[in-house]
């Protein structure tokens, strides 16, 4: 199942005013750009824009993929929490479009989350050149719009009305906290302050030990010899068993079926009297060719496909290895199968490099060519807590203290 995120934003000059919407359709697993909506809506409330524009965000989606699984982000909490359930649509105008924004998809396969509107840039920008193309007498359009990006790009965001769950306007913070109810739980944002999200699912992910390999940094993958752990590797699985028991926080262990991984796994396993579970999607990317080589042979024989595969993630390497595009997916994948079978739980995944880093990245949001920046060394330990919101905490990275 692929996975969109939709950012939306609306905005009014004069609430109610002149009226645009903007809205983006994200890979979560690549981070790429796949579709702008924008449009000027005439005379209308902040609130209805941002509704516009969530509902053209969703159908921008859903026209990409019907079956996919889409997180929404917006800067509005209104739309936010009335989305979520957790505030009643009082306003008339906003029922109907937040009737019409539920039938998109499914409610299994749709959560919003609130952002700060700073990190809400896309959306907003889009919304503004509506605004600007409105004010033109034009509709707003991608060729006209990149025309006119550089002189928008440095200008203020326009200021906002602030509004009561209710829609209605109020001139101060105060007046509209004071307007909603007390009890109202405030939205989550990916921390477990909130009671109602309950504990998170937790993995603790757990880089193999070395094997004859890691130290020559040859590829391994899981296209090569899937060679065993090394006498220092062996040693490494059991210092990393000693402090996991230690901490006593693992209640279960999934492992990729690699030789490398299953040993580590199985040391920690005996340690804390648990059963390993084997997940294939937990594998290491496949290298193709390259498996078993150094960055500098495979330089020295195959150096287009080498540069081309550092410059794309969408890039294979020689002899039809995986992408890094294609690990990401798998991992996505992987990841939402684990959560929903563990929910709740604290869960030891043994894996390689770039599942591990991939996990990482898909949990900060970072770009595909973080994956080039993070160092990862052999058995060591990071961690990631996700919530019943949708969103993911890094909790650990790259801990090696237990090795020295």
């Amino acid at each position: 199942m692929r996975e969109f995120i939709v950012e939306a934003d609306g905005g009014s000059r004069g609430n109610p005013g002149p009226a645009g919407y903007g809205a983006v359709v994200i890979d979560a697993v690549t981070g790429e750009t796949l579709a702008e909506r924008a449009e000027y809506i005439g005379i209308a409330t902040n609130n209805v824009a941002e509704y516009r524009g969530l509902v053209a965000g969703l159908r921008a989606a859903h026209e990409l993929d019907p079956a996919a699984r889409v997180r929404v982000r917006m800067d509005s909490k209104l739309v936010v929490e009335q989305l979520s359930g957790r505030w009643k649509i009082k306003h008339p105008d906003m029922k109907p479009l937040a009737a019409e924004a539920a039938r998109v998809f499914p409610p299994d396969r749709i959560t919003y989350e609130w952002m700060p509107r700073e990190q809400n840039k896309h959306a907003d920008r889009l919304a503004n050149e509506a605004m600007d193309a409105g004010k033109r007498g034009d509709q707003w359009s991608p060729s006209a719009a990149r025309k006119g990006r550089e002189e928008l790009r440095d200008q203020p965001p326009q200021p906002r009305t602030l509004t009561t769950p209710g829609g209605e306007a109020v001139k101060s913070e105060d007046d509209a906290r004071a307007a909603r109810n007390v009890a109202t739980p405030a939205p989550s944002t990916g921390w477990g302050a909130t009671a109602d999200m309950g504990a998170p699912t937790t993995f603790v992910l757990l880089r193999h030990g070395e094997t004859p390999l890691t130290p020559q940094k040859r590829f391994s993958g899981s296209g090569g010899t899937d060679p065993s752990l090394s006498d220092v590797g062996r040693e490494q699985a059991e210092r990393v068993a000693a402090a996991l028991a230690a901490r006593g926080t693992v209640q279960a262990i999934v492992a990729s079926p690699l030789t490398r991984t299953r040993q580590t796994a199985a040391a920690v396993a005996a340690r804390l009297g648990l059963d390993v579970a084997i997940e294939d999607g937990l594998r290491e990317t496949d290298f193709g060719a390259w498996e078993g080589l150094t960055f500098a042979e495979v330089q020295e024989r195959y150096p287009e496909d080498l540069k081309t595969w550092l410059a794309s993630p969408k890039a294979e390497p020689t002899g039809g290895g995986e992408s890094f595009a294609a690990t990401a997916r798998r991992i996505a994948t992987t990841r939402d199968k684990l959560i929903a079978s563990y929910a709740g739980r604290t869960v030891l995944l043994v894996s390689h490099v770039t599942p591990i880093k991939s996990l990482v990245r898909l949990a900060i949001g970072a770009p595909p060519e973080s994956l080039y920046r993070m160092e990862l060394s052999a058995a060591s330990l990071s961690a990631v807590a996700y919530y019943a919101d949708g969103n993911a905490s890094l909790r650990l990275f790259n801990d090696t203290s237990h090795l020295r």
